[in-house]
């Protein structure tokens, strides 16, 4: 048994804090869930610390950001929806405002007041300096990062769309121009070393928010990071994926009787695509696995430098992915995004991966990454929302662990402020605040329960109207037809109608028991009214985009 050393009245044992968010990484991306990625830096911190398989997050970016950093529900944070796709009946509503509203206070505004040094690298999406939203304006001493949710990962600042550059911040004021040599992942790190360095003889302890752009589309990196991989897809994405299932298996990640979710209905085989076909689908992939495989290299520098520092062991590592892989089609459902990218771009194969290309993962990459769940990013089902997630603190939590314990994205706040001594006030300054809703995963950490949450804990999720409710093996989900993304869905998907999956038996969500146990629906469909009802959740009348 483990005894937490630190006390809020020393700030020299208090610990530091590093927290790591990868954009749209998939479930099995990291060797220690399965991956055939080179994470090693990633997989030792993991093996070293404890290695949660059922951490939950939203379907998409900003709504987990959004409950990262305040432990409250996105539909009361602000983010109900993401700020570009808000629908008619949501615009003015309370909870809808697109970026962090004043009804919250944020990690970095607490640990700023007890003393804790704050930065900030990378994405950000939760707002603007004229919104007063800006990191700057919401606790954090340093700050460089892209405002939006996503954008080229060159110094030619591509937007996700366009016309125009892509938006971002340095310390609260917008940059127009990037240093030539910049790529994300690399740069946002040089930015975080360079905050730490410069205060590296402080006595304070530091806060610091490293939120990686990648592996987000548009695929892009460096020529001798893509070249790493050259010919390691060629085999395809259905060879993948069964590879990645095999090896989850011999991990002991899930049951050998368990059937994984099946290709979508209309996505072809591997072996049915045309060889140049299949020469741009390996690429493509080759380009995620270099910026995976470039973020894990990123983190190693952290890492080195915290060794050379002696801040280490001190040193809690949160480590997770904001949403599950990226799935979708630039044709499926995302005109704005399809023109733009044949307006900007020129995908050519020989040009795919540099700074004027633009492409995405696709599904069935994206049904690789998730294993045996059931679809990607933007859905509430297992695949979209059920993310690769670890804590490594040497000096006091010990390692060597793994845990199938329910902890989700909104623990991760109330779990760091214990571990600082901070309590969550009432009232924030000139405003009240809202408490946390989330549970702290400490005693999780320090061996004293095997749980974070009760076994009646309520789990809720809902984005452009795709919704969910989680209570111990039950789990109801909603999938709308407001935007028809694939030709034709596989034959168990009923849309616009609750579906009821017992997970311990089916983590694929393959078998809809709704028909045959109609009490039990009833009664997730209650949960789910509480919890809308308690979060002010607004169902969009017209979803727009995925």
């Amino acid at each position: 048994m483990f005894a937490l050393t630190a006390c809020a009245n020393d700030e020299k044992l208090l610990p530091n804090v590093l927290l790591i968010v990868a954009d749209d990484l998939g479930y099995l991306d990291l060797g220690v869930y399965g991956g055939e990625i080179a994470t090693p830096n990633l997989d030792s911190l993991a093996r070293d610390g404890i290695i949660f398989t059922q951490f939950y997050a939203s379907p998409m970016c900003s709504p987990s950001r959004a409950m990262l950093l305040t432990g409250v529900d996105n539909h009361v944070a602000g983010l109900g929806n993401m700020s570009e796709r808000l629908a008619d009946n949501q615009k003015g509503r309370p909870g809808y405002e697109g970026h962090l509203n004043r009804r919250v206070v944020t990690i970095a505004e607490l640990l700023r007041d007890a003393g804790y040094r704050t930065y900030v690298t990378g994405k950000w999406h939760l707002g603007s300096p004229e919104q007063g939203a800006d990191p700057a304006q919401r606790g954090f001493d340093r700050s460089f990062v892209l405002l939006e949710s996503g954008a080229g990962h060159f110094a030619n600042m591509l937007p996700l769309v366009g016309p125009g550059l892509a938006g971002y911040s340095e310390d609260g004021t917008r940059i127009d121009r990037l240093p030539d040599e910049f790529y994300s992942t690399r740069s946002f790190t040089d930015k975080m070393l360079g905050y730490l360095d410069a205060e590296a003889n402080e006595d304070r302890p530091f806060f610091a928010y490293l939120s990686f752009s990648a592996p987000h589309f548009p695929l892009q990196a460096p020529a001798d990071s893509i070249a790493r991989y050259t010919g390691r897809y060629d085999g395809g994405y259905d060879e993948l994926h069964a590879r990645r299932l095999a090896r989850m298996q011999q991990l002991g990640l899930i049951a050998d009787a368990v059937t994984p979710f099946p290709r979508l209905t209309g996505e072809p085989a591997w072996n049915d695509l045309s060889s140049q076909q299949q020469a741009v689908a390996a690429r493509t992939m080759e380009i995620y696995a270099a910026m995976v495989d470039d973020l894990d290299r990123q983190v190693g520098r952290v890492i080195s430098q915290l060794k050379r520092q002696g801040k280490y062991d001190n040193t809690v590592i949160v480590f997770l992915s904001d949403n599950g892989a990226e799935g979708h089609r630039l044709e499926h459902g995302l005109q704005p995004l399809a023109e733009w990218a044949a307006e900007c771009c020129d995908n050519s194969y020989a040009n795919l991966g540099r700074q004027n290309s633009y492409v995405m993962l696709g599904p069935n990459w994206a049904r690789a990454a998730a294993g045996p769940f059931r679809m990607f990013k933007g859905f509430t089902s297992e695949g979209g929302i059920r993310v690769p997630a670890f804590v490594h603190f040497p000096k006091r939590v010990a390692g060597g662990r793994r845990t199938a314990a329910f902890a989700s994205i909104q623990d991760v706040m109330p779990t760091l402020m214990e571990l600082a001594g901070v309590e969550h006030p009432g009232s924030y300054r000139d405003r009240d605040v809202v408490p946390m809703q989330g549970r702290s995963m400490l005693e999780l950490l320090l061996g004293e329960r095997d749980a974070v949450h009760d076994s009646g804990h309520v789990a809720g999720w809902e984005l452009l109207g795709k919704r969910a409710i989680r209570q111990g093996r039950w789990k109801i989900i909603w999938e709308t037809s407001y935007v028809d993304w694939w030709d034709s869905a596989p034959a168990n998907i009923r849309r616009d109608a609750w579906q009821l999956y017992d997970l311990q038996t089916d983590p694929a969500e393959r078998i809809d028991l709704s028909a045959v146990e109609p009490a039990q629906l009833e009664r997730m469909i209650g949960l789910w009214n509480e919890y809308a009802a308690v979060n002010s959740v607004i169902i969009p009348d017209r979803a727009r985009g995925y």
